[in-house]
């Protein structure tokens, strides 16, 4: 498959292109900074650099002749959300549908829309003080994706760590979880890359936890 990524030099990015390469897929990566890649992961890679919303043209190149894109676009460790996904999204979706690219998978997290009624406790304090803009910002996000025509998947993974790959995890539009719920970075972007030949959760919404 010719896949686009968006955020790959994130954690979930990284994962995710590391995973999508080992599985023989032709990926292109949109970034602001190809020196943020390392050599490995360059080679085989298409690097298109330019940053999001303002270098449309940029984003334009990257996604002709795509046939799905996968976006780990976040804040990383910030608090603050810039608008980046109510700035970012629209542009995103505009220019898939002009390369006519339908297929979306899309990381959002754990506690927005619908994926509040499984959130326990203490993620929901998180989602409440800390995390409360960040979250405000996804919601806005997601509204957007949800409005349009696209073959999209919401995927909402828990608590991130930074640890390894391990091919085991639980999905599901609902799942049973307590306490602080995680997964690590390494294994939301593989899940990521599996939603690519998986219809289950085409325009819907999915949890991904340990």
């Amino acid at each position: 498959m010719k896949l686009l990524i968006l955020g790959a030099t994130g954690g979930i990015g990284r994962s995710a292109l590391k995973e999508a390469k080992a599985l023989g897929h032709d990926v292109t990566v949109f970034v602001r900074d190809r020196s943020k890649l390392s050599p490995e992961e360059q080679a085989g890679t298409r690097v298109i650099t330019g940053a999001l919303p303002q270098d449309v043209p940029a984003l334009a190149e990257a996604m002709r002749g795509q046939d799905a894109v996968i976006s780990a676009l976040g804040r990383g460790l910030s608090f603050k959300p810039e608008h980046l996904m109510q700035r970012c999204v629209p542009v995103i979706l505009q220019t898939m549908g002009q390369a006519r690219v339908r297929r979306l998978v899309f990381t959002s997290a754990f506690g927005i829309g619908e994926t509040w009624r499984d959130t326990p406790f203490m993620p929901r304090l998180f989602a409440r003080t800390l995390l409360r803009g960040i979250y405000a910002d996804k919601a806005l996000g997601e509204a957007s994706i949800r409005q349009s025509d696209l073959d999209w998947t919401l995927v909402h993974p828990t608590m991130l760590t930074d640890g390894a790959r391990t091919g085991t995890w639980r999905s599901g539009e609902r799942l049973p979880l307590s306490g602080l719920p995680k997964i690590s970075r390494g294994d939301a972007g593989a899940f990521l890359v599996s939603q690519l030949n998986d219809s289950s959760y085409i325009r819907r919404t999915v949890l991904v936890s340990y």
